[in-house]
C-alpha cells in the first residue's frame, strides 16, 4: 500500500503509462478517460456569474485602466516621454504667478491645457504610472469603458479623472516603514520660497551674543583666541541676508520715481537702500 498521497499519484500515472504503451488497450483507455471528465462534468451545475446584474469582485490591484489627477500634474512630461506607444498627448502653457513676498520675482508655471491618453495603443504597461513622480496617474479597476469607433478610445482628462472615484486607497505602511515625501507633498514646487528664507536669519542673530559672551571671559589669558569670534557674527548675517529677498523701501522708491526714473531703476535702488539699512543696523 502507498504510504502517502504523491506516492499514490506515481504508482497512477506509472500504471496509466504503462497501458498506453499497449496498442490495443491503449486507444481505447484514452478515450475512455475522456468520456469519464465528460460525464464528471455534466453532472455539475454551472457557475456563471449573472453580469452586469451582478458585477464581478475586482482585486485591488486590478488594472482596469488608467486614471488621471490634475491636481497632482506639474506638466512634467516624464509619462509621455517613457511611455513606448506614445499614446499619451499633453498640451499646455507657461503662466506668470504674480511673486508672494513684495520685492520678489515673478515665476513661471505650467499649466496644463490637455491630457489624453489613447487607449487602442495603449498596452497597459504601467510605465506611466511607475515615473509619475508626483502621483498624478493611478491604476483604476473600471473596466466599462469600450466604444463602438476606434477614435472614441481617445479619453481626454475629465474623462480619466472621472476614472478616480473607482481608484482604491493606498494600503497601509508596515510597522517602521516612513512615507513617501511626493504622497505626503506633491506639490511642493509651487509653495512660497520666502517663508523659509525670511526664518533663517532669526536663529543666526540669537546666536551671535551667546558665542561672543564666553569669548570676552578669557580675554586676558588668551587674546589670540578671542580675535575669531567677532568675526562670525560679521559675515554669517551677510551670507544669510543676501539669500532672502530685501524689502523696498518706500521713501527711497518714491523718491526715485519723482526723479523720473524708470520703475525697474527705482524698484533697485530701493532694494540697495534696504539692504545697505540692515547692515548698518
Amino acid at each position: 500500500m502507498p504510504r502517502s498521497k504523491e506516492e499514490a499519484l506515481d504508482r497512477l500515472h506509472a500504471f496509466e503509462r504503462k497501458i498506453a504503451d499497449k496498442k490495443v488497450i491503449g486507444p481505447a483507455y484514452g478515450l475512455a478517460k475522456g468520456l469519464s471528465v465528460t460525464l464528471r462534468t455534466m453532472t455539475k451545475r454551472s457557475v456563471t456569474r449573472q453580469y452586469p446584474h451582478v458585477m464581478p469582485d475586482l482585486p485591488p490591484r486590478t488594472r482596469g485602466v488608467i486614471a488621471f489627477k490634475e491636481e497632482n500634474c506639474t506638466v512634467c512630461m516624464l509619462c509621455s516621454r517613457e511611455c513606448p506607444d506614445w499614446c499619451i498627448y499633453i498640451e499646455s502653457h507657461k503662466d506668470v504667478v504674480p511673486p508672494k513676498t513684495p520685492g520678489a520675482r515673478a515665476r513661471t508655471r505650467n499649466v496644463l491645457d490637455r491630457f489624453a491618453i489613447d487607449f487602442a495603443l495603449c498596452m497597459y504597461c504601467g510605465i506611466c504610472v511607475e515615473v509619475c513622480p508626483f502621483d498624478a496617474l493611478f491604476w483604476s479597476p473600471e473596466f466599462e469603458y469600450s466604444e463602438t469607433s476606434i477614435e472614441m478610445l481617445t479619453h481626454e482628462k475629465d474623462v480619466l479623472a472621472g476614472w478616480m472615484d473607482h481608484v482604491y486607497p493606498p494600503p497601509e505602511l508596515e510597522v517602521g516603514a516612513e512615507p513617501e515625501p511626493e504622497r505626503d507633498a506633491p506639490m511642493k514646487a509651487y509653495e512660497p520660497a520666502g517663508v523659509a528664507a525670511t526664518a533663517a536669519p532669526a536663529p543666526v542673530k540669537a546666536a551671535a551674543p551667546a558665542a561672543a559672551a564666553p569669548a570676552e571671559a578669557p580675554a586676558a589669558a588668551a587674546p589670540a583666541a578671542a580675535a575669531p569670534p567677532p568675526e562670525a557674527p560679521a559675515t554669517a548675517p551677510a551670507t544669510v541676508e543676501d539669500h532672502s529677498p530685501p524689502e523696498i523701501d518706500e521713501e527711497t522708491y518714491q523718491r526715485e520715481l519723482a526723479a523720473g526714473k524708470p520703475e525697474r531703476v527705482a524698484r533697485a535702488l530701493a532694494k540697495a537702500a534696504t539692504v545697505k539699512k540692515r547692515r548698518k543696523g
